[in-house]
């Protein structure tokens, strides 16, 4: 791992493969590690250049005051585009999961150039908070249950990872695989509190949206080849999200997950790999 610096900040970032074919992964709502480890070294191995990275607020990108981000969805769009030049080459498939995925269609809108293909994992077409009357809202019992946890003990690697894991379950996802990617995340940025958690899917950086009209109804200007990926169960954007996406991105083509939830499961790595490489 290493780090990059675009637009007067550092990203932190990791490369898998060396091809001219830049595949550029936008975290979610943890760090880099969003992106499942065998997941990279597969797309590497077909033949893309892979760069995973830490949005601004996370991992070992630069930290700012999470209660008061001087920035906005916009800013981290454009963080996606800076870094896909800095790889040179060709334009850049670029890759969202989550909220990552969010900031990827912005991207892909502000920036089409930058871009030569577009994958959006279990993610919506709209900023936290209620979604639009058509759009199926969070799994209030699912977040409840998610919400009404307290806090771990940040210092402390276990309480993190364990939290993690309760949290994966309640949405549906392998606690197992959380607890070791929380604690991976952990030896990262020990003891620090995710500020990516709070200042951007809380809603302090999306609050400060200036993307008029809002980016959904700018989806149909996406011309790049675009795929859809959104698991079944997942309850926090529920599968409505990622069928609407796919309806209103022209030609995009929508792959359901039927075991997965709002992560990538080990079991879908390789289905999910074809897909992608076969969009570019």
């Amino acid at each position: 791992m290493t780090t990059v610096n675009v637009n007067e900040i550092s990203l932190g970032i990791e490369s898998f493969g060396d091809d001219d074919a830049p595949l550029v992964l936008l975290a979610g709502g943890t760090t880099m590690l969003s992106w499942p480890d065998a997941l990279c070294e597969r797309l590497a191995a077909g033949g893309r250049r892979v760069v995973r990275y830490d949005l601004r607020d996370s991992g070992e990108s630069t930290t700012t005051d999470p209660q008061a981000p001087a920035y906005t969805l916009r800013s981290l769009a454009a963080d996606a585009a800076a870094l896909a030049d800095t790889l040179g080459g060709a334009p850049a498939h670029l890759a969202g999961i989550g909220v990552g995925g969010m900031v990827a269609q912005v991207a892909v809108l502000d920036h089409p150039g930058a871009f030569s293909a577009l994958t959006l994992v279990g993610t919506r077409a709209v900023a936290p908070g209620p979604p639009d009357d058509d759009l199926p809202d969070h799994d209030q019992t699912t977040m409840s249950r998610l919400f009404a946890r307290p806090m771990p003990d940040w210092t402390d690697r276990e309480s993190v990872a364990k939290f993690a894991a309760t949290g994966a379950e309640i949405l549906g996802d392998d606690p197992l695989a959380a607890h070791a990617v929380a604690a991976r995340i952990w030896d990262r940025t020990p003891g620090t509190t995710p500020p990516v958690q709070m200042a951007n899917q809380m809603g302090l950086v999306f609050s400060r949206l200036d993307c008029k009209p809002r980016w959904r109804e700018r989806l149909p200007e996406i011309e790049v080849p675009t795929l859809v990926v959104h698991g079944r169960r997942n309850r926090f954007f529920p599968v409505g999200n990622g069928e609407a996406i796919a309806r209103e991105i022209p030609k995009a083509r929508l792959l359901v997950l039927k075991e997965a939830a709002t992560a990538i499961p080990d079991a879908a790595v390789g289905e999910v790999t074809e897909a992608m490489l076969t969009l570019g």
